[in-house]
């Protein structure tokens, strides 16, 4: 049975948030708030809790995860950046972006695209999430919670409950959160690219 905290969008209880990285700390998988759509997150080594999210979405081992970070200096520990991704990634975070960089060693071989070596990485701009990934000190595996079948994510925190309640270990409540989502970009060689156009919007690279 999961237990389920009801957090101000706006101005999170901090005890709560405490709580909620104590649950993330003893490997518990929790459904969060983003800027985007809700979305299931566990801790980054943790590969038991991988493995749960995998199983409730029926992910194979080709799927991309996320790691949410709190800052570019986080960002930094996972991707190699180049002073141009950095200048592009500062100008648009918090927000809903996906930017994929390549892996550094930090980050483990089975987060990573398997051919290209890269990982996902985003700053949402909730403070629900903002101040967990910051209380937590450090980042986040993250993926959309869109369950089997369904192309939207979950929406409603009493639907999650309904759905997941014997799955999961935390819902975090921060109201409805419609699914928009987030716009990806890529860095190569050859510059940043959008490869999936969403809800935030990158005027400089259009």
């Amino acid at each position: 049975m999961s237990q389920f905290f009801e957090i101000h969008p706006d101005n999170p209880q901090l005890r709560l948030i405490h709580r909620a990285v104590e649950i993330i700390r003893k490997g518990g998988v929790i459904a969060y708030p983003t800027d985007s759509s809700y979305a299931l997150a566990c801790q980054l080594d943790d590969k038991q809790a991988l493995d749960k999210i995998k199983r409730i979405r029926q992910l194979d081992d080709k799927h991309n995860f996320t790691l949410v970070c709190k800052d570019l200096t986080q960002v930094s520990m996972f991707t190699k950046i180049s002073n141009d991704a950095h200048r592009l990634i500062k100008a648009l975070t918090p927000g809903p972006f996906t930017f994929i960089l390549e892996a550094t060693r930090e980050v483990p071989k089975r987060l990573q695209h398997p051919k290209k070596k890269t990982i996902g990485i985003r700053i949402p701009d909730h403070e629900v999430t903002k101040l967990l990934v910051q209380e937590l000190g450090e980042a986040l595996l993250s993926s959309s919670l869109v369950l089997p079948g369904e192309s939207d994510a979950m929406t409603d925190p009493y639907d999650i409950k309904e759905r997941l309640e014997n799955e999961i270990d935390l819902i975090i409540d921060a109201g409805i959160i419609n699914h928009e989502i987030t716009t990806m970009i890529e860095f190569s060689a050859q510059g940043a690219e959008i490869i999936r156009q969403g809800k935030g919007l990158a005027p400089m690279l259009t």
